[in-house]
């Protein structure tokens, strides 16, 4: 007989996601840039998308005790697309905190009778993780502009007895935090090395779990430093997980249940046809504006200029980079949006509106502005300024104030949308 493995899987527009973030879409997996919707996941995964690719087949090139395979969605059925997608690295957000995660599946099948929950895992652990952790840490910068590192690993149990044979399916889920991850294989000794998986989050099937290195039984989850709060050990995240929206309703148990989901504004359905039109006709002019000013104008080049839908408007969607710097320690996210709207793109917009198509028809601008947090040493947020083509062109012709065009807009940070009174907050 076979148990199927628990999994927490929801759509989140690249891919669907097993257990460990059941509710942002599928784990990590290496898609390609354009088929992210998230604009900071999106321009993180182009940024370092040849790095990726050689973790990809570095991985595929390793030998592990058992075969291992990268897999996009672990939840799968056979005869299923997804099935024969080994792409298995990508960003997500979980906890508000943005992870580059690899998900596989170990061909590997424990029995249960001989091997403890705890012993299983730490095999996986050593077997799978650890090799993948050393090559993430061969072929991706220490600096990577995210907050931590991720892994999902899908394994067989067996359960033999003369009654009956059993097999079923576990699934085991860390996520470090950047600078540990980094740091795990150059700690000598269990010791220092259990220190940090102790302060990491640990899964097994959703449920947190306290794996013990070289123990057949786990450790009191309950007497390690993740049962504090994460707002208060860590100021990664800018938004924390209660403040995000779900979509597909309430998040499932385990780690799905604190995965930050995209607000569901950020779950845009695919182009319509008046966004496709426009692209095709003003391509080539979008082309040369990131060309010629680009620079001028902070364009990422990574995400370029593109029509899109929300709703039943067509809006043009725009990502810069910001080169203003921010401390965490001193600004919050609301002074942060504030400041960069009023520092950083409202001096912008009139040279912009100027080389942006002029007959286009279309409803709104989205600018997606990359903020880079205390000076280079942690990852980046991104604040998406939603506003009304009409608010803008008032604005540059001095009709309106940019706290009139706040107020018409839609205002979201990392995906999470915000109210935002510019002269209360600066």
């Amino acid at each position: 007989m076979r148990c199927a493995a628990r999994f927490f899987s929801a759509a989140r527009g690249p891919i669907t996601v097993g257990l460990l973030l059941g509710m942002t879409a599928a784990a990590f997996g290496q898609v390609a840039p354009d088929g992210i919707l998230n604009p900071k996941l999106k321009a993180d995964e182009a940024e370092y998308l040849p790095q990726l690719q050689s973790l990809q087949q570095s991985i595929a090139a390793t030998k592990f005790p058992y075969p291992f395979k990268l897999a996009r969605d672990l939840n799968a059925k056979p005869g299923q697309r997804a099935v024969s997608d080994r792409n298995g690295i990508e960003f997500v957000y979980f906890e508000g905190r943005e992870v580059l995660k690899i998900s596989g599946i170990y061909q590997a099948a424990f029995n249960s009778t001989q091997l403890s929950e705890n012993e299983r895992a730490s095999r996986t652990f050593q077997d799978v993780v650890v090799p993948i952790l050393r090559l993430v840490t061969q072929q991706i910068p220490a600096n990577i502009d995210c907050d931590g590192i991720g892994f999902e690993i899908i394994y067989d149990t067996r359960d033999a007895n003369k009654v009956y044979d059993f097999e079923g399916q576990e699934v085991l889920t860390v996520v470090f935090d950047r600078k540990d991850a980094f740091a795990y294989l150059n700690t000598f000794g269990n010791t220092q090395r259990q220190e940090i998986l102790n302060r990491s989050d640990i899964f097994v099937d959703g449920k947190d779990f306290g794996l013990a290195l070289g123990q057949r039984a786990p450790l009191n989850v309950q007497a390690l430093e993740r049962s504090v709060p994460r707002q208060e050990r860590t100021q990664s995240s800018s938004v924390s997980a209660s403040t995000a929206s779900t979509p597909g309703g309430a998040a499932s148990a385990g780690m799905a249940s604190r995965v930050v989901a995209q607000s569901k504004s950020d779950l845009k359905p695919p182009p319509s046809a008046d966004a496709m039109r426009l692209q095709a006709q003003f391509q080539p002019q979008l082309n040369a504006m990131l060309k010629v000013d680009g620079t001028r104008f902070h364009l990422m080049e990574s995400a370029p200029p593109v029509f899109e839908s929300r709703g039943d408007q067509t809006v043009l969607h725009l990502t810069m980079r910001n080169t203003l710097s921010f401390e965490t320690g001193t600004s919050s996210i609301y002074k942060r949006a504030a400041q960069t709207f009023d520092l950083f793109l409202a001096p912008e917009l009139k040279g912009l509106l100027k080389e942006l198509p002029a007959n286009a028809e279309y409803d709104s601008l989205d600018f997606s502005v990359r903020n880079r947090l205390e000076a280079e040493k942690s990852p980046s947020e991104t604040v998406d300024y939603i506003c009304p083509l009409n608010s803008i062109r008032s604005f540059v012709e001095n009709k309106i104030t940019s706290q009139d065009v706040i107020n018409q807009s839609v205002v979201l940070v990392n995906g999470v949308r915000i109210a935002l009174n510019l002269q209360l907050v600066e």
